[in-house]
């Protein structure tokens, strides 16, 4: 492994130990812990911000910073959450973005309906505006009912989909194998795809 490497991995590690002790702290009631560990996250929580805001229609009105806010002030709310590591972390994370993007996309809806301005004119940016917000918030309500069937499944989507995460990062943060992953992943697409077709 060249050198340049075994430093990049080095750091990485040291980074995920920092963080997994940062969230044990703060876990313990170490207020101080929480301020050091934003720097930390910032930058990976901006990764999977961008990502899926990617997927998003184009002049969403939600920026990658204000998102990256968004889930972290979610996050930093969730009192009842018993911090295990980086990846649990990381896994709600993904699961604070999904929420929040459907908020934002089930508000466009109703915006869309009159709840709003009085915009008549019909284009194409409109209509996939439109469309995405649809298909978003049909994702949502299928992987409510695919939570009664399986709630890993709707885990892997959420890491997968919503987070950006990798498949070895899915495994860590569910605590199962990159292979178990794989196959429910696979699944999950499946079972999306008829659902929707629905």
């Amino acid at each position: 492994m060249p050198a340049r490497l075994r430093a990049y991995e080095y750091r990485r590690m040291e980074s995920e130990h920092d963080i997994t002790g940062l969230l044990l702290a703060w876990r313990a009631g170490d207020g101080e812990a929480l301020d050091r560990l934003f720097p930390l996250v910032y930058h990976e929580l901006r990764r999977i911000a961008h990502r899926q805001l990617g997927r998003e229609r184009a002049g969403h009105t939600l920026g990658t910073t204000a998102l990256v806010h968004e889930t972290y002030l979610k996050l930093i709310d969730q009192t009842r959450v018993q911090w295990a590591d980086r990846a649990h972390f990381f896994a709600v994370a993904a699961r604070a973005m999904r929420r929040i993007l459907i908020d934002y996309a089930r508000r466009h809806r109703a915006a869309k309906r009159g709840g709003a301005a009085a915009r008549v004119e019909l284009d194409d940016a409109t209509f996939l505006a439109d469309e995405r917000a649809h298909t978003l918030i049909a994702v949502d309500q299928a992987l409510t009912r695919l939570s009664g069937l399986d709630e890993r499944l709707v885990r892997v989507v959420e890491c997968r989909f919503f987070g950006g995460l990798t498949e070895e990062e899915t495994a860590e943060a569910l605590g199962v194998t990159p292979r178990t992953v794989r196959r429910d992943w696979v699944k999950a697409k499946g079972w999306l795809y008829h659902a929707l077709r629905e």
